[in-house]
């Protein structure tokens, strides 16, 4: 008996969908071009001249690659898509900053069951948003049909940063020392971490009531931190407060036998963190899962924590000092 005949589009792959939704998104991309850029988006590959990136004599590239987990599912539920694409640029180039990094390209990859064209260009438009707020070229990427992986309207997002620092430059972390203090930076919201436990405690009216509180973009820290150090303060620690929190990120910019004693409230913690723990989150493990008002943390000396705040207050962005470098494991103590 002879088989019925399919096309690739009835078996769910819309390859003509797909090139228009390439030539929606060029004119967006072309919104984040700066020095260096010499091939985009529509290639097989993008190209950016590392020598017109103006890293020093000694170029260090940094990358990074993370996702925006189920905060995904949050926004369906909202309807408002947009900002996940600064929250994808934003986890990946707050990353490289902690080792100093200037941001150089960024590439999104969006895997779906079916091509939605308006719901991924306001993706697109997040993502445009992130890479010139943290000056880099959006320089390609990736929209995967998968019908046999991703069912009805699901999708997931990932993104990839490259970035630049000179050698003599790159932010290890060796220069801590005991006495030193931590600088807590604000936050946006829980950024995009923490989503499954919130939309474990929320029930679906509560959590369509505080989407837009929720779903506050992850805060993009490259202009302010960069300032800081093209201000010459003494930064020797920078962290990015994502998953895991204060006990898994500080640590890793801590040399052996060091730790870190943080103060709770030593700084405003916003509302919407009072409300997930009124719902059943015990205070340790919001601690342990949130940032809790602070996404970003940078270690100063004593000396350099009014003009460090200064600077930071200048670019717009509140800081608070929320705890001190002391001897320890490697490890976050809290008083």
């Amino acid at each position: 008996m002879k088989r019925s005949q399919i096309s690739y589009r009835k078996a769910g792959v819309d390859v003509l969908g797909a090139r228009g939704f390439v030539e929606t998104i060029k004119p967006l991309a072309l919104l984040t071009r700066r020095p260096g850029l010499l091939k985009g988006i529509g290639g097989f590959g993008g190209l950016f001249e590392l020598a017109a990136s103006g890293a020093g004599k000694r170029p260090v590239l940094a990358a990074s690659a993370d996702g925006v987990g189920t905060k995904l599912k949050l926004a369906q539920i909202a309807g408002w898509y947009e900002p996940l694409g600064v929250d994808l640029v934003a986890m990946n180039v707050n990353d490289i900053l902690c080792v100093g990094a200037r941001p150089l390209f960024f590439l999104d990859y969006i895997a779906a069951g079916r091509l939605r064209t308006r719901v991924f260009t306001d993706v697109v438009r997040g993502v445009v948003r992130g890479c010139v707020e943290s000056g880099c070229v959006l320089l390609g990427g990736e929209t995967a049909q998968m019908p046999l992986l991703y069912r009805g309207g699901d999708f997931d997002l990932a993104g990839f940063a490259v970035g630049v620092v000179d050698k003599g430059d790159v932010m290890s972390g060796e220069k801590v020392r005991a006495g030193q203090v931590v600088l807590g930076l604000a936050s946006n919201g829980p950024h995009a971490n923490g989503f499954t436990l919130i939309q474990r405690v929320l029930s679906k009216p509560e959590l369509k009531r505080n989407a837009r509180e929720l779903l506050k973009p992850t805060r993009i820290y490259v202009r302010p931190v960069l300032e800081l150090l093209k201000k010459n303060c003494p930064v020797t620690g920078i962290a990015h407060i994502t998953g895991g929190s204060f006990a898994e990120k500080l640590p890793r910019v801590l040399p052996p036998g060091l730790a870190v004693r943080l103060t709770k409230r030593s700084w405003p913690i916003p509302a919407i963190f009072g409300k997930i723990q009124a719902a059943g989150v015990p205070e340790a493990e919001m601690y342990r899962t949130f940032n809790m008002g602070v996404g970003m943390a940078v270690i100063v000396p004593a000396r350099a924590v009014s003009k460090t705040r200064k600077v930071l207050s200048r670019s717009g962005l509140s800081s608070w000092p929320i705890g001190q470098v002391t001897r320890g494991k490697q490890e976050v103590l809290w008083t």
